[in-house]
């Protein structure tokens, strides 16, 4: 067995190259991590022929420098299994510590789309931001760090679950009159507290950390949402709190179509294929762009397309030959 694992800087993501291991670990690498010993947990348990490893956690703060990210997440690694690769930017695997292995996943990802679905745009819309990677001949065209691809509007920085709503709307209508109010730039609430309110997500997808480290059900989003607005759940109605996440819903989907129209008009490719926990973000910015979607859910279950990209890189090793 061939195991592919994905180490972002919230979320660790592992699959096995048949589809029948599809697990995420929610492993911040900035709070006092435990990922070396979570690397020994997962190697213990599944005992893997080989490794194949894709990283997007070397840009966590608690590290003084990429190169820095990538030697402590290596090593952990090393330290665990025997027979690692790791993918670079340019698509090969390599077991040296290179710059070239940082912010990698999309290009596993871009790679076995391209092979599966042929020329499309790759939308991956996970906890913390989404990937908008143009692919034609099989090839990823888009730029080769997350540095590029921000200025390219091949990497948008917001997520379904742990991204600020304070960093997403500021200002907030309410009621038929459209009265407007500011919000808050605290870390009052986040995206998974508006998909929560909206059953867009359930409880049990709420992976991350609540930003006041109460629980993670309806009423506890609610209070959360009322926040960004000053309010508590004595002086606001519940149809002004599910009118906050329908707004945060409408910003964010709104910034992934700008970026994928751009996108579509640039390579001239109308279809995508998307994953991702925020496959419902991607649904609805593909309709309102009049362009055709294919989920990644449909064709390999949705705890895959929850962890494409452990499962790409794991695929990917399993083709190579090494």
């Amino acid at each position: 067995m061939i195991l592919g694992i994905d180490i972002g800087g919230a979320n660790t993501k592992i699959a096995s190259d048949d589809g029948k291991i599809a697990e995420l670990h929610y492993i911040p690498l900035w709070k006092n991590t435990r990922l070396p010993e979570a690397l020994l947990e997962i190697a213990g348990r599944l005992k893997p022929e080989k490794i194949s490893v894709v990283i997007t956690g070397e840009l966590a703060d608690c590290f003084p420098d990429k190169e820095a990210g990538l030697s402590y997440i290596i090593d952990a690694v090393n330290n665990a299994f025997e027979n690692a690769f790791f993918l670079d930017n340019n698509g090969n695997f390599t077991k040296k510590k290179i710059r070239r292995i940082a912010a990698a996943n999309w290009m596993a990802s871009s790679l076995l789309t391209g092979k599966d679905f042929g020329d499309c745009i790759f939308l991956d819309i996970g906890s913390t931001t989404t990937d908008i990677i143009p692919i034609k001949n099989g090839e990823p065209l888009a730029g080769k760090t997350d540095f590029k691809r921000l200025k390219k509007g091949e990497l948008v920085y917001s997520g379904a679950l742990r991204t600020n709503i304070a960093a997403i709307l500021k200002r907030v209508t309410f009621g038929n009159m459209n009265i407007e109010s500011r919000v808050s730039s605290e870390l009052f609430a986040i995206t998974a507290d508006a998909y929560i309110v909206l059953d867009l997500i359930k409880p049990q997808n709420y992976t991350c950390d609540t930003p006041d480290g109460a629980g993670k059900t309806v009423l506890d989003a609610k209070r959360r949402l009322a926040r960004v607005v000053c309010a508590d759940l004595c002086e606001i109605q519940d149809e002004e709190i599910f009118s906050i996440a329908s707004q945060v819903m409408e910003a964010q989907v709104n910034e992934i179509k700008d970026a994928l129209c751009e996108i579509s008009k640039k390579h001239g490719l109308r279809r995508i294929v998307s994953c991702g926990i925020g496959e419902f973000l991607a649904k609805k910015a593909a309709k309102e762009s009049g362009l055709e979607i294919i989920l990644i859910s449909e064709k390999y279950g949705t705890e895959i397309s929850k962890v494409f990209p452990a499962y790409a890189v794991a695929k990917l090793l399993k083709d190579s030959n090494l």
